[in-house]
């Protein structure tokens, strides 16, 4: 290389400055200096086969080639014949070259805040579309830190001792300069320290070498080197401004349309990374092994619905389409495919994509169902439904998918073209039976009859229809006609299947109820049915199955007992009074239904009702000692205290007991009459000396009056006498204590 003439005049200048670098020259190579390099150095992560736009061009190329574009548009004239009309001549501003005036700027001003008040009225929905589209295609082209971001997330497991044995930057390079075997100092020659004593220097970059010289005394041209120390804080300032330009840039309005949001950029970037956290490594082996299943066997649906599974899973939405795509093409008659393909597409794509499996799988019943889903109109469902139906007529799912969008009055016409499709679909017949009238309900019903004819349902529908328009004598009939002619078709009458459709129609179907029980179990199985009947509210159906059981076993007590409580909590006074006059006259010896019977009576007030109810209770059973209290209680709790002293007076006669004593020596106290009560009580002590109440009383009724000494005596009577009779008695002990109190 020649020196350049400027450096023989001048000895004091370098001969290489102001000449261009050689070919591949990087500065402070011969040092050991290393370059770094930057994300803004190399810009945003695209791929190589990217379409480039304007975005990432600068801002004065932008303008330039948007500046050139308009000129070249103004000078052209469309001179087609495609442009040309007779009437008005060739298309376009018959204007574009005239000056600009006040009238033009205010037309174009409000034109312009008519177009800013449309685009107003769908900013919302266009700004959600492009968040969606952005989305989407962050989904299916993920920068390089979204696609390594598992791989960050490990380093999270990295301890500070691995971080420590990490190599620094640069390590495995210029080592030699880095790391001097030892520092020579050399000591300066007093010329130099003399000269920078002496005079002042300056410093200055040649913009074309790119190196800095030190010329005493002289100033070259091209800027000044700040001598001082870089300033972080400065570079920090410069970043942060630039960032806001470009995010400025990009949110600018572009024909009315916002391109992204500021502000929730960084949160929709963070909601489009892979979803995935596993091992990388394993992602590679599960592609190469299902890549070996599709080419083994590329019939096989599921290898091809896996690898787009997988594709999905680690964010390469795109893949995933291509991979199912190509599925469907190979397997055109796979159901799971062109549905998982349907799935991993947006809605307008998944069309397309089941019209195509359609066409291919015209008798698919779930391919139509997903046509209809991805439509969103009703009308277009619809529509969607008749076509399958042309395609297959006797798929029950599509005519039941088919009637639900349908009003009623259309409905029974599709239900009417359904059932003569589908003969055997009980759903769609009862569905009919429910949409028509009375009368042609029940010829709809046996028409299904005469096509399904081993079906319990249907029957049971007819029973409530008829129970539903107050025909109940009909319900029994109708039973029993369907369990004869499901009987003669050899269906297997399953009585738990039966009790459960009386327990839900709360019928009184009693043959239903009773068919299938082996004798023997009867009684035991019946009370049973009832008890799950009325723990789960069918209290009809438990009320069948006790008439079946009375019928069966009219003179059980128990059942009638169990009836009778049933009236009692679950029904009304009315019906409990007949089941009970219905149960005496079976069981006349029974006491309880004789006391249930009066009490029922005695509560709704009708007490000469239940002294007649009483007095047949005698008759039946003269010694019973409960029906004689509960005739005396009757009458003391009206105060007929006269009536009650005549019935004890006849019941010691007749009944006497320890109880009817006591009652009656209660009676006469509790009416002051304490001469009377005494005399009882010795007469019942006479005859039942071991009952300790009365004891009890004696001693009270002396004590009430203030006769201690024979209070005392009496309790010391019932003491020994208990003793004799009961020495562990309760009772006794109960006396002792009551003669010390008075000790």
């Amino acid at each position: 290389m020649t020196a350049p003439p400027q450096a023989l005049v001048n000895r004091n200048k370098k001969h290489f400055l102001g000449v261009p670098a050689p070919l591949g020259y990087v500065a402070g190579v011969g040092r050991g200096a290393t370059g770094f390099t930057t994300r803004s150095d190399i810009g945003p992560a695209r791929d190589a086969n990217d379409v480039s736009d304007d975005r990432h061009a600068p801002p004065a190329a932008k303008r330039t080639k948007k500046k050139d574009e308009e000129e070249e548009k103004e000078e052209e004239e469309d001179l087609n014949d495609s442009n040309y009309d007779e009437f008005s001549g060739y298309g376009g501003s018959l204007f574009s070259k005239d000056p600009y005036d006040k009238d033009d700027a205010e037309a174009d001003a409000i034109y312009e805040a008519i177009d800013k008040r449309m685009d107003e009225k769908r900013k919302e929905y266009r700004e959600k579309r492009l968040r969606e589209e952005l989305e989407r295609y962050r989904q299916e082209r993920p920068k390089i830190q979204q696609q390594f971001s598992d791989l960050k997330r490990d380093l999270a497991q990295v301890t500070e001792d691995e971080w420590k044995t990490v190599p620094e930057v640069g390590d495995a390079r210029n080592k030699k300069q880095r790391n001097p075997r030892a520092e020579k100092f050399t000591p300066l020659p007093d010329s130099i320290l003399s000269r920078n004593l002496g005079g002042d220097s300056g410093t200055s970059i040649d913009p074309n070498s790119g190196l800095a010289s030190m010329v005493p005394g002289v100033a070259t041209p091209g800027m000044l080197t700040p001598t001082g120390d870089m300033d972080l804080r400065k570079i920090g300032q410069a970043r942060n401004t630039l960032m806001d330009v470009k995010l400025s840039q990009v949110s600018d309005s572009v024909t009315g349309q916002t391109v992204v949001d500021p502000k929730g950029y960084l949160t929709d970037l963070q909601s489009m990374i892979p979803t995935y956290g596993g091992d990388i490594n394993d992602i590679k082996k599960a592609r190469l092994l299902l890549k070996s299943v599709r080419e083994t066997n590329p019939n096989h649906p599921p290898a091809w619905i896996a690898s787009a599974r997988l594709e999905e899973v680690t964010g390469k939405v795109q893949a995933a389409r291509n991979l199912i795509m190509k599925g469907c093409e190979v397997n055109h008659q796979s159901e799971d495919l062109w549905l998982e393909a349907a799935r991993l597409n947006p809605a307008d794509t998944a069309k397309a994509v089941i019209a195509q499996a359609a066409r291919h799988i015209p008798t698919s019943v779930r391919i139509w169902i997903k046509a209809a889903d991805l439509e969103t109109e009703t009308k277009a469902k619809r529509r969607v439904f008749r076509k399958a139906l042309e395609h297959i007529p006797n798929s029950v799912r599509l005519w039941k998918a088919a009637v639900e969008l349908e009003n009623p009055e259309d409905a029974r016409i599709l239900l009417s073209r359904a059932v003569e499709c589908c003969p055997t679909a009980v759903e769609l017949w009862l569905a009919l039976a429910r949409l028509e009238t009375y009368e042609n309900a029940r010829k709809v019903l046996n028409k299904a009859r005469e096509n399904i004819p081993t079906d319990k349902q249907i029957w049971t529908t007819a029973a409530k229809l008829e129970e539903a328009n107050g025909n109940h004598h009909m319900v029994e009939k109708i039973i029993e006609r369907a369990i004869t002619s499901l009987s003669a078709n050899g269906v297997e009458i399953n009585r738990e299947q039966w009790f459960k459709e009386a327990i839900e129609s709360e019928k009184r179907g009693s043959p239903i109820i009773s068919y299938g029980v082996e004798p023997e179990d009867q009684k035991h199985t019946w009370m049973e049915d009832a008890e799950n009947c009325v723990n789960q509210g069918a209290y009809e159906c438990a009320r069948a199955v006790y008439n079946i059981a009375l019928v069966t076993f009219p003179g059980k007590k128990s059942i009638w007992l169990r009836a009778a409580y049933l009236e009692k909590n679950h029904g009304t006074r009315e019906s409990l009074e007949s089941l009970l006059q219905r149960a005496v006259a079976h069981c006349p010896k029974s006491e309880v239904l004789w006391l249930m019977g009066a009490k029922s009576k005695w509560l709704a007030g009708d007490v000469p009702a239940a002294r007649g109810i009483l007095s047949l209770a005698f008759q039946a059973n003269p010694n019973s000692e409960e029906i004689w209290l509960a005739a005396v209680k009757l009458e003391s709790e009206n105060k007929e205290y006269e009536r009650a002293r005549r019935l004890l007076a006849k019941a010691r006669g007749s009944a006497p007991t320890p109880r009817v004593m006591m009652k009656s020596a209660k009676l006469e106290w509790s009416l002051d009459d304490l001469s009377a009560a005494l005399q009882l009580l010795d007469e019942a002590l006479k005859v039942f000396p071991d009952f300790p109440k009365l004891w009890m009383m004696i001693g009270q009724i002396h004590e009430q009056k203030k006769d201690m000494s024979k209070a005392f005596d009496a309790y010391n009577s019932g003491i020994k006498k208990m003793s004799e009779l009961h020495p562990s008695v309760a009772f006794a002990v109960k006396i002792r204590r009551k003669a010390r109190s008075l000790n």
